[in-house]
């Protein structure tokens, strides 16, 4: 792995004013606490959880959430297992298919690898084909291994996921007849749900995914097959998976920063509230007529999910971000008593979309006492940044 550039480094200890910009800044204060909130809500609902790691990529964030009460991590990618397990984190579930056999050998040596350790690997199939190529990936580069099976139904998501019901029955039986796979329940998870704006809709829609994984898992169950756990859920729905007694395990990530998409979504009364803990420092390099210009581009922050907006402004002096290509913001005065920054001025911004910004940048920086006179306590490395494969 390279080495973080010194201006990275030089930051450790100083005022958050020295750091180069633009930059991806976590306020420590704001993600202890949502992870607090979320141990206690777990808690409270009996419930397991094993956050999703593709929103961080850090195995050091990782630790740091099963040291809060996480039972592990989920990835999507074979990379972010490797990348994690490198890190120390031993207990891992890639929520996706893995079909080509090089990838599946990888697969099997890393599922080897963390039983030797006292972990476990655990993989979601979604075909027989892809149960076939599992069970001869293992027979060929890890012998002596198990791996835990995620048979993945589709609850409404309309990507991955055999129907459920019978088809899902049918895997079930397909992978507990093969000794190197260990049945290890199913894999639901309603990823349109998340940002559905209404909290009405939110509710339907999962209701439909609890009814669809409690026939599949009594079916299975049914025919003498045990169904360990039903997984699944994400941050803008989990107040239902916990409260249907069939989710076992909440695998919601995005509560850890937030995000401006899903602030914009109406907020259950039940759910923690989360607050913005991830945010794109910039700088003010140009002013001109009716607009200034800051220095974080796309090149800085995903836009898949809406253009991020200006943090820390009170509503009369608030300003609007607009699309200035790969290095450039355009900051336009939005509020009765707003005025454009001057140059030289330091801005806050919150991403549209958390993931695929984490996944653009090295290093998260970590600021203890408030972004704007806080200190730099720690830099966190995205150990799995760009782990596609």
């Amino acid at each position: 792995m390279k080495p973080l550039p010194d201006y990275v480094n030089a930051c450790f200890g100083q005022r958050t004013s020295a750091i180069d910009t633009p930059a991806l800044v976590v306020d420590l204060d704001a993600m202890e606490r949502n992870i607090t909130r979320m141990a206690e809500f777990a808690r409270k609902h009996q419930v397991l959880w094993r956050p999703h790691a593709k929103l961080h990529k850090s195995a050091e964030i990782a630790l740091m959430l099963q040291r809060a009460g996480a039972v592990g991590a989920c990835v999507q990618k074979t990379a972010e297992a490797e990348a994690l397990a490198a890190g120390g984190v031993r207990d891992i579930t890639i929520t996706n298919q893995v079909i080509a056999h090089p990838k599946l050998l990888r697969v099997a040596r890393l599922a080897a690898s963390l039983q030797a350790q006292g972990g476990r690997l655990a993989l979601a199939v979604d075909s027989a084909e892809g149960i076939q190529r599992l069970a001869e990936a293992m027979a060929q580069a890890a012998p002596q291994a198990r791996i835990d099976v995620l048979v993945e139904i589709d609850v409404g998501q309309g990507r991955c996921g055999v129907p459920p019901g019978e088809p899902a029955l049918a895997l079930a039986q397909a992978v507990a007849r093969l000794t190197q796979l260990r049945f290890a329940g199913l894999h639901a998870y309603h990823g349109r749900a998340q940002h559905l704006r209404g909290a009405a809709e939110r509710r339907a829609a999962i209701g439909a995914a609890v009814q669809a994984a409690r026939h599949t898992r009594d079916l299975i169950a049914a025919a003498g097959l045990p169904v360990p756990l039903v997984t699944g859920s994400g941050t803008g729905t989990l107040v239902h998976e916990a409260a249907s007694g069939v989710y076992g395990e909440l695998q919601a990530g995005s509560f850890l920063f937030m995000d401006a998409d899903y602030a914009q979504n109406e907020r259950e009364p039940a759910q923690p509230a989360f607050e913005h803990a991830l945010y794109v420092k910039t700088q003010v390099i140009s002013v001109q007529g009716d607009h200034a210009v800051c220095d974080a581009g796309h090149k800085s922050h995903a836009i898949d999910s809406g253009l991020p907006r200006v943090a820390l402004l009170p509503p009369e002096r608030a300003l609007h971000y607009a699309n200035g290509g790969d290095e450039h913001g355009i900051l336009t005065a939005q509020g009765a008593q707003a005025k454009l920054p001057a140059i030289g001025r330091m801005l806050w911004l919150i991403p549209g979309h958390c993931d695929p910004t984490v996944n653009l940048h090295d290093a998260l920086i970590g600021v203890r006492g408030g972004l704007e006179t806080g200190v730099v306590e720690r830099v966190i490395r995205v150990d799995a940044r760009g782990a596609l494969s």
